[in-house]
């Protein structure tokens, strides 16, 4: 078993990752409003460690039951040296022009780029008790008028006028202005044409959840090869060991599937529904990729499953398809990092970076017809 905390081992592909643009965010674990912060704080920055195991900094939730993701970013920051907080914004919780605040006074104070996580819903319950009935598709253009203002606030020394349908400022500033070296990466999750078509307008990265790389070739097209996946990784030295700490972490459970139909019913998630198929099809035959702690409602992403080599290998499929922003789900520690970390190390070295530019990636899939 390799040590963790031997960083001599296996980043050797530290470089190469580089060279490929590739982005890599941890997720904070979830920190309940009923948990006291002396309990969650050590578990916070023992997992921001995660710099060290190649990740580009840590996506931090925002629902009704979180805490608020600004004071967490704030908690990251202070207790690391390069990781950047992607901090997730729903426009139903917050004006644009405190997001873009918050952004730069996060940034001129601590001297770090902040990324930016555009969601456009939430949970159906959440959006109820917030009175926020906007329709699916309408919410995106809300996201994209939210996410304007954000920018223009952020790039613009000069005051800035917008009339939207859902928002409007009026020679709006922001003093004082945002260093362009710190401008935040913008992504957006969104799998339905509405999200992409959003986040082709904004420039921002689309953030979905993957499918098996082989069915992933269609995503590739329709993202102009600049796309980014949300999943999960358990990889060890062997593929008995892996899955064993797979089936430990995420256990079959009968009242797991019922929450999940139930979720299943009221949810106009786009990307919900498309994983809900894709459960029964990955049945069929046994590979890397999991659903289980899906269909049990333990997580909301897919997981890759498998020796180092194995996962190794799907990694590579999706990178040879110009995916090069992997958002991962909670890591149980910070070991599960250092092993998620090897498997990217063999997928960067089982891609050249010719296939992996995007342009090319895009004229293999033309070569193809997809």
């Amino acid at each position: 078993m390799p040590n963790p905390d031997n960083g001599s081992q296996h980043t050797g592909s530290g470089i190469r990752s580089s060279q490929m643009g590739l982005k890599i965010f941890s997720t904070c674990p979830p920190l309940e409003v009923f948990l006291p912060l002396n309990t969650q704080r050590p578990w916070l920055m023992r997992l921001a460690g995660a710099k060290k195991n190649g990740c580009t900094g840590m996506l931090v939730y925002t629902d009704n039951s979180q805490v608020d993701p600004w004071l967490v970013s704030q908690m990251i920051i202070q207790s690391t040296l390069h990781l950047g907080p992607l901090v997730a914004v729903q426009p139903v919780y917050m004006h644009p022009y405190t997001v873009a605040k918050m952004v730069c006074s996060l940034s001129v104070l601590f001297d770090r780029r902040i990324h930016l996580n555009l969601v456009a819903g939430g949970f159906k319950n959440d959006l109820t008790a917030l009175n926020d009935p906007t329709p699916h598709d309408e919410r995106y253009e809300r996201l994209i008028e939210y996410a304007t203002i954000i920018k223009g606030l952020l790039v613009d020394e000069d005051a800035i006028t917008f009339q939207g349908k859902f928002y409007r400022v009026d020679r709006l500033k922001m003093t004082p202005p945002l260093p362009h070296a710190l401008f935040p990466g913008v992504l957006i999750s969104g799998s339905s044409e509405a999200g992409l078509s959003a986040a082709r307008l904004l420039g921002a990265v689309p953030i979905l959840y993957a499918k098996p790389a082989k069915d992933s070739a269609s995503t590739a097209v329709n993202t102009g090869g600049h796309f980014g996946i949300r999943i999960g990784v358990i990889a060890r030295p062997s593929e008995e060991e892996a899955w064993k700490e797979a089936h430990q972490k995420f256990p079959e459970e009968k009242k797991g599937k019922m929450i999940h139909g139930l979720a299943m019913k009221v949810s106009d998630s786009v990307w919900h529904h498309e994983l809900s198929r894709t459960i029964e099809e990955n049945k069929a035959a046994r590979s890397c990729y999991w659903l289980a702690p899906f269909e049990n409602y333990k997580t909301f992403c897919p997981y890759l499953v498998g020796s180092y080599d194995q996962v190794g290998e799907e990694l590579a499929r999706y990178l040879g398809l110009g995916c090069r922003t992997y958002i991962l789900d909670v890591p149980s520690c910070e070991q599960d990092l250092y092993h998620t970390r090897i498997a990217f190390d063999l997928a960067c070295d089982k891609v050249p970076l010719a296939q992996y530019e995007p342009s090319r990636a895009r004229r293999l899939c033309r070569a193809k017809g997809i």
